[in-house]
């Protein structure tokens, strides 16, 4: 049966592996529902035509099973007629049947087994059918969520790497300030020791008393006139 070699596929196909090792899944189960679709119209056409096979066998052998038996009961009747001549030709005639009966036989296993294949096949084809449309948008969601997710993971890294170079910023301005501060004191230290004796020494002169310049200035004035 060329069309169970065909379809063979179908009866080990996991749904689920397929899905795992599918780089887009949303695309994946599109196509293999397009796939399952198309092959379950050959599945079904099959189907019939092997299930129409195991019929006719199975008829084949029910017919050739009854033609014994009559040939049988034939026999006895010859017999108790006493005519063991006609009893011994049904006989040879029911002989000549068992070997038809046994070639139906194994005719009638082979299409029972290809018709019990075909029926699982398309039972399988159903189902996996049934059970991807079901989950199709359940599975699109999840993946449209997880594309996000991706996305803003993304972003968070880049968010983090802004915040590194804000944090390496920081430690250099740190580092300018102290080679600030360092070059001020350098420059302090240079400038050298500081003379104060001079502003000591003024703070114990005598302040100008104005009373004796007022009194001078009055006397020049009494002098030029």
């Amino acid at each position: 049966m060329s069309i169970i070699t065909r379809f063979k596929d179908i009866m080990s196909s996991n749904i689920n592996a397929l899905l795992d090792k599918a780089e887009n899944p949303e695309k994946m189960i599109d196509q293999y529902l397009r796939n399952l679709n198309r092959d379950l119209g050959k599945v079904k056409s099959e189907t019939a035509s092997v299930m129409a096979e195991e019929q006719r066998s199975k008829r084949a052998l029910t017919e050739c099973q009854d033609e014994m038996e009559k040939m049988e009961r034939y026999a006895v009747k010859a017999l108790e007629a006493g005519n063991e001549g006609d009893a011994r030709k049904f006989l040879e005639k029911k002989g000549s049947l068992g070997t038809k009966f046994t070639e139906l036989q194994a005719s009638y296993q082979l299409a029972s087994s290809n018709s019990l294949q075909m029926k699982q096949m398309h039972d399988k084809l159903v189902a996996d059918i049934g059970e991807l449309e079901s989950r199709r948008s359940m599975l699109k969601a999840k993946w449209s969520v997880a594309k996000t997710q991706e996305r803003i993971n993304k972003l968070g890294s880049s968010a983090a790497d802004s915040g590194h170079s804000i944090s390496a910023f920081g430690r250099m301005e740190e580092k300018v300030n102290r080679a600030l501060d360092e070059a001020n004191a350098m420059a302090e230290l240079n400038a050298g020791p500081k003379d104060d004796i001079e502003d000591l020494t003024a703070k114990y002169d005598d302040s100008p008393n104005v009373d004796n310049e007022l009194a001078a200035l009055k006397e020049r004035i009494k002098n030029n006139g």
